[in-house]
Order: C-alpha cells, then structure tokens, then sequence
C-alpha cells in the first residue's frame, strides 16, 4: 500500500527543505482532481478536496513511499482569480520547473470530457523544453462508456506522444497504474 505523508506548503520554490528526494510535480486546471488523485493514490485523505475550484494556491509537498516527493501545483485557468493571482501562480511556477534539480517529471491531469487547451499545450510545450517526462491523467472517466474513455484515452496518447492514462478517483482506478509508470520510468 502506498504511504503519502504531507511535506510542507511553499509559496515559492527556494523555501523548499534541503533534500535530494526525487520529486514529481502534479498540475491541471483547477477542479481537475488534483486533491482527489492524490487522495485515490494513497487510499487516504491526505489532501483536501473543495467543490470550490482554486483553492490550492501553494506547492504542496507529499513523500511518495519515502521514495519520492509528490509537489501538487495551484490548478490554473480559475477565472475569479485576479490578473495579479495569475501572474503570481505563474511566476511560482516557472521558478519551480525550472528551478528544481530534483524534478523528474510532470502529472498533468485533465477531465476527460474536456478538449485540449493552449493552458495544457504551454504547460507540455514548456515540460518538453526542461526535458522532464509527462504522464498524462485523464481524471473523471468514469463519466464516460468503457469504449468511449479507452479511445479518449488513445486519441490524445497518438496525438500528443506522452502516455495517458484514464483515471477515476471515484471508482478508485487509474492512481496505481500511473504510480507505477513513474516508479518504472522515472525513478
């Protein structure tokens, strides 16, 4: 069973503790289920999931396993937020992607009903350009047909070239098999 304990929260990169555990950085929208991923990942409440979107608005930091940091990213495209909020989730950001040299990889998760956006295709596009890894975890497929989230899932795996996931942290499905992605492919 895999055991995620809460770090600590940062407003910016550089108030991080000193290590030199792999880290992974998980992001999507707000309301994407980033909480409710990590939550499915651990089969415990250890991050607090909001009906309200844009509530997480620091890095949050979880020890995977002890083998690994789990850094969870404010969700973006919350319009309620205001241009400074932006500008700031923004700068937090780039400092911690580009920043850390312990980062190995991006989580980006996305609702599987929802199409492609240029929000998703700058945060791969920036990704690609720092050589990490990107896993792709279509959240909420339990929405949707068997039939219909498997060929959800391999039309964007053909289109982007990353691997992709369909996940549902209801049904409790999907959290294991990327875990396990990372563990063999990253770590």
């Amino acid at each position: 069973m895999t055991q995620i304990r809460f770090v600590q929260s940062a407003s910016r990169f550089h108030q991080f503790p000193e290590s030199t555990m792999p880290e992974v950085a998980i992001a999507g929208r707000s309301n994407s289920g980033k909480s409710s991923f990590i939550n499915s990942m651990g089969r415990q409440k250890i991050a607090k999931v909001s009906g309200t979107p844009g509530k997480t608005r620091l890095l949050n930091i979880f020890d995977v396993d002890q083998r690994f940091w789990l850094v969870d990213m404010p969700g973006y495209g919350y319009a309620a937020r205001s241009h400074s909020e932006r500008g700031d989730w923004e700068t937090m950001v780039e400092e911690y992607l580009s920043g850390s040299k312990n980062l190995k990889g991006l989580i980006l998760l996305m609702d599987i009903r929802r199409k492609w956006s240029d929000d998703e295709a700058m945060l791969i596009d920036f990704a690609v350009s720092m050589d990490l890894k990107v896993v792709i975890g279509l959240t909420k497929a339990d929405k949707l047909s068997k039939s219909r989230w498997l060929t959800a899932t391999r039309n964007m795996e053909a289109q982007l070239g990353v691997p992709c996931y369909a996940l549902s942290s209801t049904k409790k499905w999907g959290a294991d098999t990327i875990l396990e992605h990372i563990k063999k492919n990253w770590l």
